[in-house]
């Protein structure tokens, strides 16, 4: 098993939001983490990084991670694309980019060709300072950005949020282009057209705690989970 995440608790000072997350990706997976805003998805993909202390077991490929530094964590393999669009501003596009690279002029699967054939905007664009992209490009670059690291399992949270029609199509194309290559992924997200799309299974979160496991065909035949869980 590529990610196991067990009995996974995290806090926010004296505020407990994870109460005992259970979920697992293998190599390859493409698995959703469904549910509504403030039930604890951002938490817990923070919690796998490192970026709020865990408590419980989270180990990638056999080795314990929980509590290492974050950095840490990611030169294990895993990458994270977190949904507040961590771009350098004054930087431009390409620079943004290279500083994804583990090893500076060392590639992986993913090479500038790559990313600019995948989002044209980027290419045009590539030279500009970050900062003055739309958030739409913004967000392509996080996602971009992560893969030159080349990881085995990146986290994606809400990668389509807020973004115009046209946008949430060529981000639905790359996540079956990273799919394609061999990459495990763990999908934070709201539109559930594109998560039932591309994934092979599912969990859906409540109040901090899974409370539905299995694939998009379960999912569609269990209106009382949709119901209670994740229609507004």
């Amino acid at each position: 098993m590529m990610l196991e995440v067990r009995n996974l608790h995290a806090y926010y000072g004296q505020s407990h939001i994870l109460h005992g997350v259970d979920l697992e990706v293998g190599e390859g997976e493409i698995v959703s983490l469904l549910g509504r805003n403030g039930v604890g998805r951002s938490t817990t993909c923070k919690a796998i990084m490192g970026l709020v202390p865990p408590q419980g077991v989270v180990k990638y490929r056999g080795k314990d991670v929980a509590g290492l530094r974050s950095d840490l964590v990611a030169r294990c393999g895993i990458g994270y694309v977190p949904e507040d669009r961590q771009i350098f501003p004054t930087l431009t596009v390409r620079q943004n980019l290279e500083l994804g690279l583990k090893k500076a002029g060392k590639f992986g699967r993913w090479n500038f060709q790559d990313v600019f054939r995948l989002f044209p905007n980027l290419d045009a664009r590539q030279d500009t300072a970050a900062g003055v992209l739309s958030g739409g490009e913004q967000q392509m670059l996080t996602m971009c950005r992560t893969l030159m690291g080349d990881p085995d399992l990146i986290l994606i949270d809400e990668p389509t949020e807020g973004l115009a029609p046209k946008l949430v199509e060529q981000v639905g194309l790359l996540l079956e282009e990273i799919a394609r290559r061999g990459v495990s992924i763990l999908l934070v997200e709201q539109k559930l057209t594109i998560a039932l799309k591309i994934c092979a299974r599912l969990y859906v979160m409540g109040h901090g705690r899974i409370v539905f496991e299995g694939t998009p065909a379960d999912l569609n035949a269990n209106a009382d989970v949709r119901r209670e869980w994740l229609e507004v």
